[in-house]
Formats: C-alpha cells, sequence, structure tokens
C-alpha cells in the first residue's frame, strides 16, 4: 500500500539559539562541555542574557525536528507531531516548519498557552556543541498530539530519545509505536544523547520494546547502552534489539549493520565548524536514502556525505540551495 509520508516524527520542538563561544566563554557559563543539561525557565534566561553580546543562530529544532527537516530538503516528505506554545517563539517555530516543507499537527491557530521550549547551543573552536535546554511546554508533549491517520500513511515512525525524561512524552511514543505496528508503518529510534542512555535507560528499553527495525546511535551512546568497551562486541548486542543499525563514530565514519552483514562506512575528511546536528542530519539522510531507491550501504554513505558537509559551516541545517547540492554532488 502506497503511504503519503516516508516518515512520521514525534519529539521535543524548541527554538534553537546557537552561540559562537570561546572556550573560556563555556567555563565562565559552567556547562558541562559536549553534554545537553536540562534547566528552568530563570536558568535559560540567565544564560542568555550573560550571552547578549553574541549575535545567536535562531532556527526550529530538536533533534526529531532537525531530522525530518534534512530530509523534507532532500525532496522527502514527513510530518512531525511536537508541541509548541501561543507565544513568539511558538510563532517562529511552526513558520519555520512550515517554510521547511515538513507537514505538522501544529497550526497557526493551535498552539497553547505557556512557553515554547528552547535550546541554547553553544559552539568552541573546537566544533564541539554544548547546549543547555529548556523543554516548556513541550515536556507536557502527550498522545494528544498524535495524528493517526498520518502516523497510519507513513512508511516508517521515527522516534527520539530525548522524550525518555517526560512520562507523558514516553506514553505518547508507545501509544505510536503501538499503532505503527498495528498498521505496517516500520520503527526507527535514535538514543539521542549518552545523558538519556545513562539516566533514562529503563525509559530507552520502554522504547525498544521486543525490537525496532531501525537505530541511530553514536559510538558512546552504542558502548553505554550495550556496556561493551569495544564497538563490534556493542554491534552485536545492539544486532539482538534491532533489524539495523548505524552507529556514527565523527570523523570515523559510521558502522552500518544492514539485517544481514556489518559494514565500515568512510566519510569524507573536512575541516569541521560545528558539529551541532551532526547526527540530526545523518538519520535525516539515511532515512531520505532507503525511501527513495537506495540500499542501506548507499544511505550510510549518503549521510556520512551529507554529515561532512553540515559540519564545514555554522548551524544544525542545510539552506535549500546547501541541501540540492550535497544531494547531486553525491
Amino acid at each position: 500500500m502506497s503511504k503519503n509520508y516516508q516518515v512520521y516524527g514525534i519529539g521535543n520542538a524548541l527554538v534553537d539559539y546557537e552561540f559562537a563561544v570561546s572556550e573560556s566563554t563555556l567555563r565562565q557559563v559552567g556547562l558541562e562541555k559536549g553534554a545537553m543539561t536540562l534547566c528552568e525557565i530563570h536558568e535559560q534566561q540567565e544564560l542568555q542574557d550573560k550571552l547578549s553580546h553574541i549575535d545567536p543562530k535562531r532556527a526550529s529544532g530538536g533533534s526529531a525536528a532537525n531530522t525530518l527537516i534534512a530530509l523534507a530538503q532532500f525532496g522527502g516528505h514527513s510530518f512531525y507531531s511536537c508541541k509548541v506554545a501561543n507565544d513568539a517563539d511558538g510563532k517562529f517555530y511552526y513558520q519555520d516548519l512550515l517554510a521547511a516543507g515538513v507537514d505538522s499537527n501544529v497550526t497557526a491557530t493551535n498552539r497553547q498557552l505557556g512557553t515554547t521550549g528552547t535550546c541554547v547551543v553553544l559552539i568552541t573552536p573546537d566544533a564541539e556543541r554544548t547546549m543547555s535546554t529548556y523543554l516548556g511546554i513541550t515536556s507536557d508533549i502527550s498522545s494528544s498530539e498524535l495524528v493517526p491517520e498520518a502516523l497510519i500513511n507513513s512508511a516508517w515512525l521515527y522516534m527520539e530519545g530525548y522524550l525518555a525524561p517526560s512520562p507523558s512524552g514516553l506514553e505518547a511514543t508507545l501509544n505510536a509505536r503501538e499503532l505503527a505496528q498495528q498498521h505496517g508503518t516500520r520503527i526507527a529510534l535514535t538514543l539521542s544523547d549518552s545523558s538519556m542512555v545513562q539516566y533514562f535507560r529503563p525509559q530507552l528499553d520502554q522504547m525498544v520494546g521486543r525490537g525496532v527495525d531501525l537505530l541511530f546511535c553514536n559510538e558512546t551512546e552504542a558502548k553505554l547502552y550495550t556496556g561493551c568497551e569495544d564497538i563490534m562486541e556493542a554491534g552485536q548486542v545492539l544486532r539482538q534489539m534491532s533489524h539495523a543499525f548505524v552507529i556514527t563514530r565523527g570523523a570515523r565514519g559510521a558502522l552500518l549493520f544492514d539485517g544481514r552483514h556489518f559494514t565500515t562506512i568512510q566519510t569524507p575528511k573536512v575541516k569541521a565548524i560545528d558539529t551541532n546536528g551532526a547526527g540530526d542530519m545523518f538519520a535525516g539522510a539515511f532515512l531520505y536514502g532507503i525511501n527513495n531507491g537506495m540500499n542501506y550501504e548507499t544511505a550510510a554513505s549518503f549521510a556520512c556525505h551529507a554529515s561532512a558537509r553540515l559540519v564545514t559551516s555554522f548551524g544544525p541545517r542545510f539552506t535549500q540551495e546547501q541541501a540540492r547540492e550535497v544531494l547531486q554532488g553525491f
């Protein structure tokens, strides 16, 4: 049966404010380098006040949103379930998602009372990203944000591990997963961040359930989740819980398991400026590939190609013109 959407995603809707900072500035604001830290609204405002001398780059974000936008920029069709408030950031988020070509449960009129979530992203000269996240209204994302008709008519469901800390968000992913299984929609999961694996392992286990069709993670997350120090040993454990998976390894490319074979995927050598969004881009490019005639190995190569290009400039996503160049140049 033909599906209207290639990927249906559910995740946290966050307006990203990305700042290029020095190592000394990062130390001054007191965030753990390379990590994602959850914060309260007053802490987020204090952080932004400290960075008021730097002009940020703003974009509709959240891990799953970045992935679906990447897929849409390459020409794919996606739907995103999320939650934003009826405030300036919520209006911006809706309009930015619409401009990116991603369909959504969010409309110009259904935004709710509250505060839209934000993510302050600090990029240091070594291209590392450090994040401070205020979830705002997205902490209450629930099954009410699901659109069953769109999910049923999608080839893939894509869940982000960042929903693990939210009881209502976790319930929404489990309900989405059950609906997907009932209607032949394949299931993909990203572990999202090492902090999710470290502190919310039981919730991630629930998302995995009896197994998923496709799993995305980086090397650190894979080792933490499996308890293995060797990446190949970690891969042997992951194949017991996912039909296929990709472990991204930064400049060293990726390890792919396509359901039958392990393959090491090489990535182009580049000078990284900003690694924020690289994992999300990888997932978006990979999902675009397998939904548009590429086998898993070719899709993984394309994803490495896209991610390598992304990290050479500032920001978590391409312009539409850059996306076309990447697709045509592969």
